[in-house]
């Protein structure tokens, strides 16, 4: 075996050993979104976070890898694939099987994110039906923008972001691809569908309904911490040669100090906002640190990460009580702050806080300009074409299930079967 064959396995094992780590985290959105919500809906929570796998996977191997990593469309969208790989040559010569299947684990976690803030009142059905467009088409789009060869990270020196701002929209493993997205169709569709009955009072006032246990949240949150170990250092897709070493050692150090400062500063924020340690908020901060660093774990120092873990978990408590209180949208998770404020967030403090070309580095404000311009098109796409989809399914099927069924759980009446007999 030469010394390249060798390289492109050991590059090939770590690729794969990635996806199995962000194929765990779906276990931990399981038990987070569970966890935070009534046991009366458990099997109904538990049940989306499979069926988005379920139907990701098919879509994305499918039609949507090709949306993503196709060319043909001038930037916007590449051509579908139906199940041909053959189009696809990646760089690093790796085995394009492996990276459909790494690349599947990203769509699949964008669109479990919209589980959770929709929880409790959806039609199973229905759930079923806007998956479908997330993994097949908003996705994909979006990310062919960015990580597919498209217009919004294309570096040749005549393309639109180099002519603009002299630099490329930068999101290394998906602040804004991944969890931005899900974080504004969540926000989306929780508007269209309203709130929980009983959440908000005629005089304006908010009712809290706890979660059942933040035992099963505090569970998950530590898995996808432990997943988040291959979503970030996994996305350099190679381990192999000095360049690649130092990289994905770098991103771990990154990716675990912003975790561990936002859930310090979320937990202070709580101690002096409420007078107490809030340990729902502090488990969501440690996510907001997660999802904030994501975009630019490789190019932030470990003291930049450790403040853009700081400013993340400071606004999470902010943002949430924001969107409950002054907005009344209903999000029992809170995944609107957690993925989609702390995952702009997050893309912007890139154009502030990158060694190689952030303001606070002496480097002016080019990365900062594409970074807003950037997650602007990426969620302003999302918006879009969200508050379409849910609209229209709103005002023909319907998304909510019956007042009777809400108030009674819907783990007997659309699975049949409850998770605690």
């Amino acid at each position: 075996m030469s010394i390249q064959d060798l390289s492109i396995s050991v590059d090939t094992v770590w690729m794969l050993l990635a996806a199995m780590l962000v194929f765990f985290m779906q276990p931990g959105f399981a038990f987070c979104e569970a966890g935070f919500t009534r046991s009366k809906n458990t099997v109904n929570i538990l049940f989306k976070n499979f069926v988005d796998f379920l139907i990701g996977s098919t879509l994305f191997w499918f039609v949507g890898f090709g949306f993503m990593f196709g060319s043909g469309g001038q930037g916007f969208i590449g051509m579908p694939n139906f199940g041909d790989l053959s189009f696809y040559h990646n760089a690093n010569n790796l085995p394009t099987e492996g990276f459909l299947v790494f690349e599947t684990m990203f769509c699949a976690t964008s669109a479990t994110i919209v589980s959770g803030a929709m929880a409790e009142r959806t039609k199973f059905s229905v759930y079923c039906v806007y998956s479908i467009f997330i993994s097949l088409l908003i996705y994909p789009v979006e990310g062919h923008w960015t990580w597919g060869g498209g217009w919004l990270c294309n570096a040749v020196p005549d393309g639109f972001m180099m002519r603009t701002f002299g630099t490329v929209f930068h999101d290394f493993a998906g602040s804004a691809v991944v969890h931005s997205v899900g974080g504004t169709l969540a926000l989306t569709g929780a508007v269209i569908l309203g709130p929980r009955y009983g959440k908000y009072r005629k005089d304006g006032r908010c009712n809290a309904i706890p979660g059942h246990s933040l035992t099963a949240a505090a569970l998950g949150v530590f898995i996808l911490w432990f997943g988040w170990f291959g979503f970030n250092p996994g996305s350099q897709l190679g381990a192999s040669g000095e360049v690649n070493r130092v990289a994905i050692s770098h991103t771990f150090l990154t990716t675990n100090l912003a975790a561990v400062a936002a859930g310090l500063s979320t937990m202070v924020t709580s101690w002096i906002k409420y007078g107490k340690p809030s340990f729902s908020l502090t488990l969501n901060g440690i996510l907001a640190g997660l999802v904030g660093i994501t975009a630019g774990c490789d190019l932030v120092s470990p003291g930049g990460a450790f403040m853009i873990g700081i400013i993340c978990g400071m606004v999470l408590p902010f943002s949430i009580e924001f969107i409950d209180l002054k907005l009344h949208i209903d999000d029992p998770v809170g995944a609107s702050s957690v993925h989609g404020v702390c995952g702009i967030l997050g893309t912007l403090l890139v154009g502030l806080f990158s060694v190689s070309s952030g303001a606070f580095y002496g480097h002016g404000l080019s990365q900062l300009g594409a970074q807003a311009f950037g997650i602007l098109c990426i969620d302003g796409w999302t918006f879009a074409a969200g508050l379409v989809l849910f609209l229209v399914i709103n005002r023909t099927v319907g998304l909510r299930v019956d007042k009777r069924i809400e108030e009674e759980g819907l783990d007997i009446y659309e699975h049949g079967e409850s998770c605690y007999n």
